[in-house]
């Protein structure tokens, strides 16, 4: 029998879709009535936590933080079954992995974090990411009951907290992104480019297929024969903020990356690639 602790979007999600493969699952979560509502699919609910995972040999856990996560199992922890595994699914710091990792294993638990790049319907259509790293046996044993979950597992080796690590940096990147969206929005309401127009350029040409090379570019030693000039580079981004500007809005990223820009020209690499600033 399993257990799962936080019935937000994810673990509800994730819950139904055990469901429908025929678990058994005990559920909880802090506002009583989300657990409740599982019921009508075929879960246990429960309005306290040590109720929810009392028998339970598997106990997966989607919440908010690292305190979320310590003080929810503090409060299971009477009521754990002897050599029960937990499996978190939070995005937590990756410290907090690690501590919880070796703090369940000297009281006789098994703790894996298994953080997602799921959304909601992955996680009820089973597809998307599960990310992995730590003792590789442990993980080999849970590997049958984890791939049911997502669409794939991604393995990081056998450092504790990799995981945590890998997806907080992934993480980094979406919010990146996001904050990149904005302002190519904001400058395109300024040149009067409407969305319509974005959507079919990005639908031909995917600047998101070239991350992977550009990584290596940015990392790369030299920098020397450049694609594109970080002196034209500069030149183009003054015009995104001068075109802004002129229609009244700003841009949120384009003025620091201007002034990295500046540096990386006042130390005399203006005739380099502009990929340069990510040293």
């Amino acid at each position: 029998m399993k257990a799962f602790l936080g019935m937000g979007l994810l673990g509800s999600n994730f819950v139904q879709a055990m469901l429908r493969r025929g678990e058994f699952v005990h559920v909880w979560n802090r506002t009583a009535s989300k657990a409740q509502a599982l019921e009508k699919a075929g879960a246990r609910a429960f309005t306290q936590v040590q109720d929810a995972v009392r028998g339970a040999t598997e106990i997966h856990l989607t919440l908010k933080d690292d305190t979320a996560v310590d003080e929810v199992l503090m409060a299971a922890e009477p009521a754990l079954h002897p050599g029960a595994i937990i499996i978190d699914h939070t995005t937590t710091s990756k410290e907090g992995a690690i501590k919880r990792t070796r703090v369940w294993k000297e009281k006789g638990f098994t703790f894996q974090h298994a953080p997602v790049f799921m959304g909601p319907a992955n996680a009820l259509d089973g597809t998307g990411f599960m990310l992995l790293s730590g003792d590789e046996k442990i993980i080999s044993d849970l590997t049958p009951s984890l791939e049911k979950m997502t669409g794939k597992l991604l393995y990081f080796g056998a450092e504790v907290g990799k995981a945590a690590a890998m997806k907080l940096a992934g993480n980094a990147f979406l919010v990146c992104l996001t904050a990149g969206l904005k302002d190519t929005l904001t400058l395109s309401k300024a040149l009067g480019v409407s969305l319509e127009d974005l959507l079919t350029l990005f639908g031909s040409w995917n600047p998101g297929a070239l991350v992977t090379a550009r990584l290596q570019r940015m990392t790369g030693a030299d920098h020397s024969q450049p694609s594109w000039e970080l002196n034209m580079a500069r030149k183009d981004t003054q015009l995104f903020i001068d075109a802004t500007q002129q229609s009244g809005d700003q841009l949120l990223l384009m003025p620091a990356i201007a002034a990295l820009m500046d540096e990386w020209i006042n130390k005399g690499f203006g005739g380099h690639d502009w990929t340069i600033i990510g040293k």
